[in-house]
């Protein structure tokens, strides 16, 4: 029997050149790049390491809570202080709400055989922590009897509802003295900036919307008196602490012939070689 031979094939294949040499170098470029890498990420750490973010305080939020405390203090004085003998069951009725089981009838307040008294105005003046969920609100009222203070223990309850805390009391009124005005401020002795503001301040007064518009920056936003007055002289001109702003003492005249002085805190900016108002006293928007 005759064996068969196996034979050995051999296949030739062309590859351009550059493509075998781009083989062969690949490994040594990726090496390359790495260490590269490295050190350039090890320079980046040594010039500026990494920190800490460190997060943004929370907007400060005015305090609803205790604005209500003080509405609810000034609710209660004014039912409290109001009051006509002739009438007493109506007295009761409107304190009756505040009173509830934990307090005697009408706050524990008597009315006198004959009388009546009247609140023209109240307003809170003072508020102190007296305990935890507790706060003692003075409120200032101006009766037909007088100028009255009364403190009022305001209490929240765990389901939110404000409540009385007590009984209130009459007390003086809040430490006070006279006005601290600042001193040694920087006249303004530019008499273009002078003129400008004398201008602004005229249409401001006036209402003059129009006319005050032509002395307003572009981004100025100002609120209008609702009661027009008259300019009658600038008193003193100087500059704020802040170097931005202007302070501007005034007399002025209201319909009725009343006069004031007044002072003004104008914010002002230049602009192509002129003066501009951009903010009269107010922030419409904040």
């Amino acid at each position: 029997m005759q064996s068969e031979r196996t034979r050995a094939s051999v296949t030739i294949t062309s590859r351009p050149l550059w493509r075998i040499r781009l083989s062969r170098s690949l490994p040594g470029y990726l090496l390359c790049a790495c260490a590269l890498a490295g050190l350039l990420a090890s320079a980046r750490f040594a010039l500026a390491p990494p920190r800490a973010s460190t997060p943004a305080a929370p907007a400060s939020e005015p305090d609803l809570g205790e604005t209500a405390e003080r509405a609810y203090a000034v609710l209660f004085a004014r039912r409290y202080l109001t009051w006509n003998a002739a009438e007493p069951q109506r007295s009761a009725s409107a304190l009756e709400a505040f009173a509830g089981d934990g307090l005697e009838g009408a706050a524990g307040m008597q009315l006198p055989p004959g009388g009546e008294q009247r609140v023209e105005w109240a307003e809170a003046v003072q508020a102190r922590q007296a305990a935890p969920g507790e706060t003692v609100v003075t409120v200032a009222a101006q009766t037909t009897a007088g100028l009255l203070y009364l403190a009022v223990p305001v209490t929240r309850a765990v389901d939110g509802a404000l409540a009385l805390a007590g009984y209130p009391a009459f007390v003086g009124a809040p430490a006070q003295g006279p006005a601290r005005v600042a001193e040694h401020l920087r006249e303004v002795s530019d008499p273009a900036l002078a003129t400008v503001i004398e201008r602004a301040l005229r249409n401001y007064l006036a209402s003059a919307a129009g006319e005050l518009d032509a002395d307003l920056s572009a981004r100025a936003r100002v609120s209008l008196p609702a009661a027009p007055l008259t300019l009658l002289s600038m008193q003193r001109l100087e500059w704020a602490q802040q170097g931005s702003a202007v302070l501007a003492t005034v007399q002025a005249q209201d319909r009725s012939g009343v006069r004031y002085t007044l002072a003004y805190e104008l914010e002002v900016t230049r602009a192509q070689g002129r003066w501009e108002i951009s903010a009269v006293e107010t922030d419409p928007d904040d």
